[in-house]
């Protein structure tokens, strides 16, 4: 069962190329009781970073010069391990929804900001994203707990 504390204490990257919206998003996120936000205007070091925090979620901008969000997002799927990419995009541009769902997006954010829609799409996503990695953990231990019984049975019963 995931907590609210567990939620509030998840880690989120907001990239944007605008200081003025990742100021906004940060204080968004840290107003609502998020205690774990970090941010970068360069989309070059979200792999980066992402390889350094494991992110549970990074709000990404698709619009930026350099590198844009579609570019990183390619470049998360190959940093994330377990093929789960928690990236919630934020667009001013109605057309690249549906394209960076495709992409590996798990869900937008439109431009200009809702706070309440944030907020909840924030929450959703991040509940979503710790069951999995519990879920994971899970399916670990119980691996684990397989290797031993069958270790176990070979020395009660070896083969013959």
């Amino acid at each position: 069962m995931i907590r609210s504390a567990d939620i509030l204490a998840a880690r989120i990257l907001v990239v944007d190329d605008l200081e003025a919206n990742v100021l906004l998003l940060e204080q968004m996120l840290r107003g609502a009781g998020y205690a774990c936000v970090m941010s970068t205007t360069d989309p070059r070091t979200v792999c980066e970073l992402h390889r350094l925090h494991r992110f549970d979620l990074i709000l990404l901008d698709l619009q930026m010069p350099g590198l844009d969000g579609f570019q990183v997002m390619d470049g998360l799927n190959d940093v994330e391990a377990d093929s789960y990419l928690p990236v919630i995009v934020i667009t001013a541009q109605p057309d690249h929804k549906l394209r960076a769902l495709r992409a590996g997006a798990k869900d937008f954010v439109s431009k200009p900001f809702d706070l309440a829609e944030v907020l909840m799409r924030v929450h959703n996503m991040l509940e979503v994203r710790l069951l999995h990695k519990e879920s994971l953990a899970y399916g670990k231990a119980l691996e684990q707990k397989v290797r031993e019984v069958e270790a176990s049975r070979e020395t009660i019963c070896p083969p013959e």
